[in-house]
């Protein structure tokens, strides 16, 4: 496989949009990669999976799957697609069958910080926009981080208790990387997650947002895969 044939498809996770992705997108398209970002509603996780297949149904060639957070359970279920020949988690929940995330997140280890995440409101929730930077975007710039925090797309929680079904990382390849100044997803659960599934695993350091704080550390390992996935 010619390493450009792959088309690399980026599904962002709660409480943000594809936006988020831009440096990433720029560093990969520098590279004469076909890059397409999903806008996914995140209603439920039934919704996400057909809107991230409806792009994965678009490409002509074969496809690898980039998640972030939650978009991690969105790459895990909608990876089974035949098209889909690689998956990449970005500081991501990474479920094996039946597991949600909120079956991920029950039982936290002692110690490990709690995302601030309000009651929900009509289905919904939301982040704290108090302490959205210092729990989601430390690294990010002081501007950035705010205008994320009033920004925040509501989260189903039809999308937090979705659970997976058939965990493609049991039958396709996968990589992660691990944000280890994370206060989302304890970096700890990362590796634990990644160890599971068999990921090939990079750590940099980073918030829960490091892919807009650090996107060319996020496109090495894109590109690490793609690499990998041509030979």
């Amino acid at each position: 496989m010619n390493t450009l044939a792959l088309s690399i498809v980026l599904i962002h996770g709660g409480f943000v949009d594809g936006s988020g992705w831009q440096g990433v997108y720029n560093d990969l398209k520098k590279d004469g990669y076909d890059v397409s970002i999903v806008q996914n509603p995140t209603t439920s996780l039934a919704d996400d999976v057909a809107f991230t297949k409806r792009v994965i149904a678009s490409k002509s060639g074969p496809v690898l799957l980039v998640g972030h957070s939650y978009g991690g359970v969105v790459v895990t279920e909608a990876g089974n697609d035949p098209k889909v020949a690689g998956l990449v988690y970005i500081a991501a929940f990474a479920p094996d069958k039946g597991e949600s995330v909120e079956t991920l997140i029950k039982n936290p280890v002692p110690g490990a910080p709690v995302p601030p995440i309000l009651p929900p409101q009509d289905g919904f929730l939301l982040l704290d926009q108090a302490k959205f930077a210092a729990s989601f975007a430390a690294d990010v710039s002081q501007e950035t981080a705010a205008f994320m925090a009033a920004s925040q797309v509501p989260w189903g929680v039809a999308a937090l208790t979705g659970a997976v079904t058939t965990p493609a990382w049991k039958n396709k390849p996968s990589w992660y990387l691990v944000a280890k100044d994370d206060k989302m997803i304890p970096p700890a659960a990362q590796r634990a997650m990644s160890a599971r599934a068999g990921s090939v695993v990079t750590e940099v350091p980073g918030s829960h947002a490091v892919y807009v704080s650090r996107p060319d550390d996020v496109a090495a390992v894109i590109r690490q895969a793609a690499v990998a996935l041509s030979k």
